[in-house]
C-alpha cells in the first residue's frame, strides 16, 4: 500500500524529525532547516536557509514571521555540518539560545536543534543543552 502524499505528516518527537531533512546530511555548505509544528506535531511547513562553506545564520526575524503565519507552536531547527562533525560550536549554542529565548517570549517551544553531519545527528535537546 502507497502512503497518501496528502496526508498530514505527524512527526513522533523532534529526534524523528530528522527523515524530513534529507539531502541536508550531504551538502557542501552549511544549510539550516526550520520545521514549524502544530500542538499535534504535525507538520505545519518548512523553511531553508543557505549558509557559506562554515556557517549558516537564518534569520531569527524571518523564522518567528513564517511560525507566527503558520500559527505554529513548536519548531525544530536543524543544520548540518559539512566537514563531519555534529559537536556543536559556540556560536550554534549561541544562536540555540537566542532562538529559544525570542520563541518563548512567545509562546513557542523550540522543541531541538539538530546538527547533521553525514549519517549523524546530534539532538542538543537530548544532550541537555536546550
Amino acid at each position: 500500500m502507497v502512503p497518501d502524499p496528502s496526508a498530514p505528516i505527524v512527526i513522533a518527537d523532534a529526534r524523528a524529525a530528522a527523515v524530513l531533512l534529507t539531502g541536508l546530511a550531504d551538502a557542501a555548505i552549511e544549510r539550516a532547516v526550520v520545521l514549524y509544528l502544530d500542538p499535534q506535531w504535525t507538520l505545519l511547513g518548512r523553511s531553508d536557509f543557505v549558509g557559506t562553506a562554515d556557517t549558516v545564520t537564518p534569520p531569527l526575524r524571518a523564522i518567528i514571521a513564517e511560525a507566527l503565519r503558520l500559527d505554529a507552536t513548536a519548531l525544530v531547527l536543524a543544520h548540518n555540518h559539512p566537514r563531519g562533525s555534529t559537536r556543536p560550536s559556540a556560536a550554534d549554542m549561541a544562536y540555540t539560545r537566542a532562538l529559544a529565548r525570542v520563541a518563548d517570549a512567545l509562546d513557542l517551544v523550540l522543541a531541538d536543534h539538530l546538527i547533521v553531519a553525514g549519517a549523524e545527528v546530534t539532538s542538543l535537546r537530548d544532550a541537555g543543552l536546550i
